[in-house]
């Protein structure tokens, strides 16, 4: 029976010895028993769901523990090494590397950002090493001189330059020079092309004499393969305009130059592209040009297409195929 009744009950059983202010004074008083009680369970229920969100909380996600293992296991990494002086300038790169003792040389991952050649740093796009360090790479992440600082061909320069870099350094870092493989996306993926197909014999080492220059293999994210392309027409862009310069329009050795076509022959390494054949920005065709000119140089590649894939902006289900292509093609020709 609630506590208020029984109060009740409690004064009609003794109507002659109990007065009207203990009647009220009972009625009130199992009211506020039964407020009590009820405040009671109600603090327990709190209590009990506070104490199950913060377990719930607690527990970790096979993303979490990975990142708790990558800052454990990746405590080397040495940002703004000096790879190249150029116009006044220091370029620089990052270095990721394994924390272990006696370290053997691993495969390593060249990284460059894109921006269309004239924004986008190092660090903004420093999550895109993540997969590779994961697989237990090395990675160099590297900027170079953007329209801004410096036009054509002077990315091609210093990222040239920085893999030069590399390949003499790479008994310091662990740097395993018969893995060396260089990426990039957008124009990160146009300098990737140049950076792994450029001949010696270009202009573009001047800055940087030395070591020779081969990749074991190049990841092409959506890159400009024919600069003239995005000069004029239908295709043309202003970040490329810019990054040749209006004035030098006419001049189409430097537009050939800078073109990654231009290198297509026998010999090259591998090379996978990654293209949405929606791209509003770097059009499809690009890819399938590189993919059919390398096709018949006999040069070992792949196209993969992300369907209705806009300009790199993937969905996570397409980004893990994209990877999983990649992992796969890097593994057929022994890089791993």
């Amino acid at each position: 029976m609630p506590p208020f009744l029984m109060a009740q009950t409690n004064y009609y059983q003794c109507p002659h010895r109990c007065s009207v202010g203990y009647k009220y004074f009972a009625i009130f008083n199992g009211l506020f028993r039964t407020a009590f009680s009820f405040m009671k369970k109600l603090f327990f229920l709190i209590i009990c769901l506070s104490l199950f969100s913060t377990f719930a909380s607690a527990q970790i996600s096979e993303a979490g523990k990975w990142t708790a293992q990558v800052y454990t296991e990746y405590g080397f990494i040495e940002p703004n090494i000096v790879y190249e002086k150029a116009d006044g300038m220091e370029m620089k790169l990052d270095v990721y590397r394994p924390k272990v003792k006696n370290p053997k040389p691993l495969p390593t991952l060249i990284f460059i950002h894109g921006g269309g050649w004239r924004a986008g740093t190092k660090e903004s796009y420093s999550l895109r090493v993540l997969p590779w360090l994961e697989k237990g790479w090395n990675v160099v992440n590297v900027e170079y001189r953007v329209t801004s600082m410096g036009r054509a061909p002077a990315a091609v320069e210093d990222c040239r330059c920085a893999l030069r870099w590399v390949i003499e350094n790479a008994e310091k870092y662990s740097f395993d020079k018969e893995k060396i493989v260089v990426s990039g996306q957008s124009a990160g993926g146009h300098l990737a092309l140049m950076t792994g197909m450029a001949t010696k014999e270009t202009a573009f080492d001047t800055n940087c004499k030395g070591a020779e220059t081969n990749v074991a293999a190049i990841i092409n994210w959506f890159g400009i393969t024919d600069v003239g392309d995005l000069l004029q027409g239908k295709n043309k862009t202003e970040f490329a305009s810019n990054w040749i310069g209006a004035e030098r329009f006419s001049q189409t050795d430097l537009i050939k130059l800078v073109s990654p076509l231009t290198y297509i022959r026998e010999g090259l390494p591998p090379i996978i592209t990654i293209h949405g054949d929606s791209d509003p920005l770097v059009p499809y065709s690009h890819a399938v040009r590189l993919h059919e000119g390398l096709t018949q140089a006999k040069v070992p590649n792949q196209l993969f297409t992300v369907k209705k894939g806009d300009h790199g902006d993937f969905s996570v289900k397409d980004s893990i195929e994209a990877y999983k292509a990649i992992f796969k093609f890097l593994k057929k020709y022994g890089i791993e």
